[in-house]
């Protein structure tokens, strides 16, 4: 594809989105971006919410945009745990299929494999971390908003520390701050995410809060968002990081400062030595 342009690449039978900066030079290796979806929704609605595209353009990442499975009720899923959201037990393994887009756009594309980043909505942030825990030599960080990592701390073991920043609203009835069940199935609190990664990256459970608070919810008064690092001691480099939006609900109606503050994260603090 040219730089500048978008278009789709097949992968055992389920085609992804990719586009291609512009500026794009494949003598010069730039990051990965993957975006993933909400539980029902596609590749192309979660871009038009999150509108990561200008920010591929301008910073200069690829940016992949992969689909789902389709369940029985016509709903796009990723199996990332018990909770979330394979509801009829399909079994399909999206880490691998996420593993194959990695391998496919690396091997046609100049990629700074030190910079790979997912960022996922709910149901695409529980795969996030599950990637994070099964791949974390291919992931060098992710973001979820509204997405928890799963219940189950043994299957997450990551081979080496990864990244990661958690958003998400106090108020969202979807995916509780304080954790719940679904399906029969629980899923941790926002406290229990971070202090799982935490205690994965060697993290300090020392917080630091003298980050100004951020403006990402135009319908809230103020900047709503506070922000909670933890930095001391992660070993490689790597943080772990809340953004809680005071009286947020599951998908809020995000500005535009939400992209260029993701890519902020992402790109300011971290790659892979």
């Amino acid at each position: 594809m040219a730089p500048g342009t978008t278009g789709a690449i097949e992968l055992d039978g389920r085609p992804f989105q990719l586009h291609v900066p512009a500026g794009y030079d494949a003598a010069t290796k730039v990051p990965l971006v993957v975006l993933l979806h909400g539980y029902g929704s596609s590749a192309a609605q979660q871009e038009r919410y999150f509108k990561l595209t200008p920010e591929s353009d301008r910073r200069g990442f690829l940016y992949a945009m992969p689909d789902g499975t389709v369940d029985r009720d016509g709903k796009r899923f990723w199996n990332a745990t018990e909770a979330c959201c394979d509801v009829y037990g399909t079994g399909v393994d999206d880490s691998a299929y996420l593993g194959r887009l990695l391998d496919t756009v690396e091997s046609s594309y100049s990629v700074d494999t030190t910079r790979v980043y997912l960022i996922g909505h709910s149901n695409g942030g529980f795969m996030a971390y599950r990637m994070a825990c099964e791949r974390s030599l291919r992931v060098t960080a992710v973001v979820s908003l509204a997405g928890a990592v799963d219940d189950d701390r043994s299957l997450c073991t990551p081979q080496r520390p990864v990244s990661v920043l958690q958003i998400h609203g106090t108020d969202d009835p979807t995916i509780r701050f304080d954790g719940g069940v679904r399906q029969g199935h629980p899923y941790p609190s926002v406290d229990t995410t971070l202090a799982t990664w935490r205690h994965i990256n060697g993290c300090s459970p020392q917080a630091d809060t003298t980050a100004p608070p951020l403006d990402l919810e135009p319908r809230l008064p103020g900047a709503e968002t506070g922000v909670t690092i933890y930095a001391t001691g992660c070993r490689d480099g790597t943080r772990v990081e809340l953004w809680h939006i005071k009286g947020g609900g599951h998908t809020p109606d995000l500005n535009a400062t939400f992209g260029p503050a993701v890519l902020d994260f992402l790109y300011t603090r971290l790659s892979r030595p």
